[in-house]
């Protein structure tokens, strides 16, 4: 009985640690939704990565309420429900008329429509509770690690570029705090439909923070491009950061618009004399990757 209380307890703890985190993880868009507010423009932001998350959140929020007894993992996906949909609705206000069309198209077929099925198949055509439970975790599970697809793609790029500007050293940190957090949880509630996507989760935390460290000094060799990132006139590249309660993130680069033109250094020195043509008035654009 006292490896059963202290189980439930520390299963209480790691919740406790795992909302907290996911609690901070969850508004780590704000600052891009203000700018979305500010600017009145979604600009080059797509909305999947905020729908795929608040999917996440409604299909763990459903798993946690049939099983009854995971009280922390109803609070964070609760709040990650109301976040996740703020965030769609402002997307749905700011966007251009194709990119709102587009985004709603993919917000009934996903979040209502998908959704819907699951819940009418599991709850009308799986009459053991037991069984039931098991039916939703597991689709919960094959969902949780299906999305890990574009944290593998970012690692992928990283080692393709040998640059880490997408991989945020923080970012992989805390995911791989959160993860062990969940797992934990996961762990001692001895369920483990939300202790195996948080194994994936920590193994590509560790994947990530492993490749921060051996290309973390690539950045020191700039080509022309990154060479801008210094001018005050340029606007600095971004990122969406997408994370749910089980540790998956999505990155997505914004467009870089430069209004004054790159003059390599070896250019100006060895071509300071020349009259100018006035062709060097440019403006430069970098398409999202």
């Amino acid at each position: 009985m006292g490896v059963m209380v202290s189980h439930h307890l520390l299963a209480i703890i790691f919740g406790i640690l795992g909302n907290a985190i996911s609690f901070l993880v969850f508004l780590a868009p704000v600052p891009t939704f203000y700018r979305i507010y500010k600017n009145k423009s979604t600009e080059s932001f797509q909305s999947l990565p905020y729908q795929v998350s608040l999917f996440s959140c409604m299909l763990w929020l459903y798993y946690a309420l049939t099983k009854q007894d995971a009280l922390l993992l109803i609070t964070i996906n609760s709040f990650g429900c109301v976040v996740e949909t703020i965030y769609i609705a402002m997307f749905f206000t700011y966007a251009t008329r194709e990119k709102k069309i587009s985004a709603m198209k993919l917000f009934f077929t996903m979040n209502v429509a998908f959704f819907s099925l699951i819940l009418m198949v599991t709850h009308f055509a799986v009459k053991s509770p037991s069984l039931q439970v098991s039916v939703i975790g597991w689709i919960c599970v094959a969902i949780s690690v299906s999305v890990f697809a574009a944290p593998l793609m970012i690692v992928a790029r990283v080692i393709k570029t040998k640059s880490v500007e997408f991989m945020p050293f923080t970012l992989s940190f805390f995911l791989t705090i959160s993860a062990v957090m969940w797992f934990a949880y996961g762990l001692f509630l001895h369920d483990i439909c939300i202790a195996i996507p948080n194994v994936v989760g920590f193994i590509l935390g560790l994947v990530q923070m492993l490749l921060y460290g051996v290309y973390r000094n690539s950045g020191e060799k700039l080509d022309i491009e990154k060479k801008v990132n210094s001018s005050s006139e340029q606007q600095q590249l971004k990122t969406i950061v997408v994370i749910t309660p089980l540790g998956v993130s999505e990155v997505h680069p914004v467009d870089v618009t430069v209004m004054e033109p790159v003059i390599p250094l070896s250019y100006t020195v060895h071509h300071e004399e020349e009259p100018s043509t006035g062709a060097g008035h440019g403006h430069v654009e970098t398409a999202p990757s």
